[in-house]
């Protein structure tokens, strides 16, 4: 019996691996206390590659498929077992397996609010965030660069480093790009391809590649998002003054609705009302002698706020002016029927004359008196 039978339980015949945790990046091969057997069979599926290393230095690279490690399929091993001169001894290395497959759903985000100038807004601080796939295009240049000899590298490990990358290259990139904040949403997919592709050459020196990377969401402070949901409304609210009349009649009938309280109370003031009006079509009938009762004051209704209106003089918009000011304007010829004007609510400039409240401001001349009939004699 051979020193070789003796010893072949401590010989590796067979190398593979297979994953199943879905987050590890490179896994090493335990070696520790065995020699591969020269001949033993290396099987590296897709997705996968396999990495050799030799007394701290990388030898070999395995694409996917199955090997017989020999002389011919360990070019650089052979030179460093001096194989090459009839050695076939088994050999003592450190086999690391790389997971070349994406790595997807990766989150990235920025930590702190990026500066921007917006052409409308003015400075603004943006946040913003997003997903991005990962995978490993040169696993020699990964495990030199970056994975050195951890045994189990996950992807966890480099994320970190990548999300920094991203986001530095991420706030660069918005900081000068001047599209304006509302145009953001529309422009995600052109922003994220300048992304990636900057930051492209950087991880590509760590042996890696960003196949995809996403955009989620960019977005402003709270407090300004806050205002810009005031001013939309404005704008569809239009017309504050009849606004504000339907506001107030639906807050008459909400109350009116509701038991008791203030509902009770309005029920109240319109009953005192309708009572006033009877005790004064009864004092009407008094008896004669009987001492009329003063009649309750009564506060007359609130006025109707008056329009004012805003006039377009030598392109650029003045006012605002009542109909008043736009009277003694007419009179002293600066404002003329075909004077835009413009008033909230309005769609839009339109010629005075257009305005029947205001194409009455613009009378009509009279016609020539007739001639003096002359005196009988």
């Amino acid at each position: 019996m051979s020193i070789f039978d003796i010893l072949g339980g401590e010989f590796i015949e067979i190398i593979e691996w297979t994953d199943d945790t879905r987050d590890t990046m490179v896994y090493r091969f335990p070696t520790v206390g065995k020699a591969i057997k020269y001949g033993a069979k290396l099987t590296v599926r897709e997705g996968q590659a396999a990495v050799f290393i030799h007394e701290g230095q990388l030898a070999d690279i395995f694409a996917p498929g199955l090997y017989m490690l020999e002389t011919n399929n360990l070019p650089v091993l052979t030179r460093l077992q001096h194989w090459d001169h009839g050695f076939r001894s088994p050999f003592k290395s450190e086999i690391y397996f790389v997971n070349t497959t994406r790595f997807n759903d990766l989150k990235w985000g920025t930590r702190n609010p990026v500066i921007a100038r917006d052409p409308e807004f003015g400075p603004v601080r943006l946040r913003a965030f997003g997903t991005y796939s990962m995978r490993v295009t040169d696993p020699g240049r990964f495990m030199t660069e970056i994975v050195g000899t951890d045994g189990e590298f996950t992807a966890d490990e480099i994320s970190f480093q990548l999300r920094n990358i991203i986001v530095q290259e991420f706030s660069r990139m918005i900081a000068g790009a001047g599209i304006p904040v509302l145009d953001m949403a529309a422009n995600t997919a052109d922003l994220g391809q300048m992304v990636a592709k900057a930051i492209g050459p950087t991880i590509a020196a760590y042996g890696l590649a960003i196949p995809e990377f996403y955009i989620e969401n960019i977005s402003l402070p709270d407090e300004v998002e806050r205002m810009l949901d005031k001013r939309t409304s404005m704008g569809i609210v239009g017309d504050l003054n009849r606004f504000g009349q339907y506001a107030a009649s639906e807050a008459m009938l909400n109350a009116s609705n509701q038991p008791g309280g203030m509902g009770a109370g309005m029920g109240a003031g319109i009953g005192a009302g309708l009572g006033a009006g009877m005790a004064a079509a009864m004092a009407q009938r008094r008896p004669w002698g009987a001492v009329p009762q003063q009649a309750p004051q009564q506060t007359p209704p609130p006025l109707h706020p008056e329009t004012v209106w805003h006039i377009a003089v030598n392109g650029q918009p003045d006012g605002p002016y009542g109909r008043a000011h736009l009277g003694r304007l007419a009179r002293d010829g600066g404002f003329t029927r075909d004077t835009l004007v413009w008033t909230p609510g309005q769609d839009g400039w339109k010629p005075a004359d257009e305005i029947a409240e205001l194409a009455q401001l613009f009378t009509v001349a009279p016609p020539p008196p007739p001639p003096p009939i002359p005196k009988a004699e």
